[in-house]
């Protein structure tokens, strides 16, 4: 099972568009896939189709974690019931665990050591998937942390702006600190560089500085600025299954990123 985290330092970058996209990639591709959304404010499970209920939602087992508790929480994306390739059999899995404001309680700067395990121990024992994506909070927070300690890789996203750019340093610098501290280590991380527009030369130079400042870390391909993925998460849609051309070079290049984070 690959674990990976999408994450930023700084807010409005698309984090949960990047996670909603790999979302449908995987969708397509027929690889079992649990969302885990760690956000309080919950965009990745409304654009998922699912809503918390009760206390079937991440926060509330995160409270007092056990080991496998998240299969109890649990629910099927709405995207399921449509299924991308419609001949396909079994139905594919796409499952989240839901956000809410719950998880607020462990959306904060002071953490004890023990916390940072309590993500990894409610996935302990669960088999059912092959890829989890973590949606994370814009913070450097316990949840984020936490979401850092299970994961097998960690994705940045950034714009193709200046203080972009700044949150990405800042969200690789904190994340090569907490390798540091010897009690967790992420194998991987890279850069997702989000909302570029090829006919503006400001994002042309940030692309660029990004390059310099991250190299071989900088995934590719680079995932162009699509107005259309605002209506597809309104509609709450995968993008896989949504007409036109803008839509097409969105799942393709989600796709590509998908095959490279599974090699």
């Amino acid at each position: 099972m690959q674990i990976v985290s999408i994450s930023s330092l700084k807010g409005g970058v698309g984090k949960s568009s990047v996670t909603l996209g790999l979302a449908s990639a995987a969708l397509a591709a027929g690889i079992p896939t649990l969302v885990i959304d760690l956000d309080p404010h919950a965009d990745a499970s409304t654009a998922l189709g699912v809503r918390a209920h009760g206390s079937r939602d991440i926060g509330s087992i995160l409270r007092k974690p056990k080991k496998g508790a998240v299969s109890k929480i649990t629910v099927a994306a709405s995207w399921t019931a449509h299924p991308i390739t419609p001949e396909s059999s079994p139905r594919p899995v796409l499952d989240v665990a839901p956000g809410s404001a719950v998880s607020s309680h462990l959306d904060r700067s002071g953490f004890k050591v023990k916390d940072l395990k309590r993500l990894e121990t409610v996935l302990q024992g669960v088999d059912t998937y092959e890829l989890v994506l973590i949606d994370c909070p814009p913070s450097l927070t316990a949840l984020t942390r936490m979401a850092w300690a299970a994961s097998h890789k960690v994705l940045s996203v950034a714009e193709p702006s200046l203080f972009s750019v700044a949150g990405t340093k800042r969200t690789m610098t904190a994340l090569a600190q907490f390798e540091g501290s010897k009690l967790w280590a992420v194998p991987a991380a890279g850069v997702i560089v989000n909302r570029a527009r090829k006919d503006f030369s400001e994002h042309a130079h940030r692309i660029n500085e990004l390059h310099e400042l991250f190299g071989d870390l900088v995934v590719h391909p680079i995932l162009p600025d699509a107005p259309v993925m605002q209506q597809v998460q309104g509609a709450a849609w995968p993008v896989h299954r949504w007409p036109g051309e803008q839509a097409a070079v969105l799942a393709e290049r989600f796709s590509t990123i998908l095959a490279g984070l599974l090699r």
